[in-house]
């Protein structure tokens, strides 16, 4: 079992891990999850309620799958991928040729953009990853217009209902073998899944969302409780 980088070490072990694992993160998603994530992603976009032309910005992402899908259910937006590791954008590049996704390399405790510059802002799987989750809310916060919308989906920790025992199975044992299998970097999904064990539960990623200036949060809950997308309004 890998060990969870201290924090000091966590944001370089995050980008080293990613930039070995990008060729094949796409495909180790839709196996993770039983294909259950592209639904996740077509929800999120339906609760951003984009305006036309309206701009978004999905942070932490990776190879861009959540901009994409904001493209292909509103035409006519803006959206922008952010994201500090420059090889998974460089997967994402020139996935769909119908509209572009713009992609600008940048830290999630700092982004590069004005205040309340989008209608929408995104993370997918992001938040388990930084270091200070409260400063990464705070600046999705800052970066979203009056009135709209942040919302992240994340993993939940296991639940000690029914399904906890084949939840931890599934995490502790399946994803990692398929890591080994699919993955040039296999211990990457030993990390995933232990990150997830350190990670609030939805009822205090809710209050996290409120102390960074959010209102009306409310999470839905996926996938036998073990993801959850959190929604609040700027």
């Amino acid at each position: 079992m890998t060990n969870l980088p201290s924090l000091h070490e966590k944001a370089g072990y995050v980008n080293r891990m990613f930039a070995d694992i990008a060729p094949r993160y796409d495909l180790m998603n839709r196996l993770m999850t039983g294909g259950q994530d592209m639904r996740w992603r077509v929800e999120l976009i339906k609760l951003c309620d984009l305006p036309p032309h309206g701009k978004l910005l999905d942070v932490g992402t990776g190879t861009g799958d959540i901009a994409y899908e904001a493209l292909r259910q509103h035409p006519s937006v803006t959206a922008i991928g952010c994201d500090f590791t420059f090889e998974m954008m460089a997967v994402g590049q020139g996935k769909s040729r119908r509209a572009p996704v713009y992609f600008a390399q940048g830290d999630g405790l700092r982004l590069p953009f004005p205040d309340h510059t989008f209608d929408a802002v995104t993370s997918g799987f992001l938040l388990r990853n930084v270091v200070d989750i409260d400063a990464a809310l705070s600046e999705q916060r800052r970066v979203t217009k009056p009135g709209g919308r942040v919302i992240c989906l994340e993993t939940t920790p296991p639940s000690q209902t029914l399904s906890g025992p084949l939840v931890r199975f599934h995490m502790f044992r399946v994803i990692p073998l398929l890591g080994r299998i699919i993955s040039p970097r296999g211990n990457a999904y030993q990390y995933l899944p232990q990150s997830t064990t350190v990670f609030p539960e939805p009822k205090e990623m809710a209050r996290k969302m409120e102390r960074a200036g959010l209102k009306h949060v409310f999470y839905r809950k996926k996938m036998l409780g073990t993801v959850a997308i959190h929604v609040g309004t700027a």
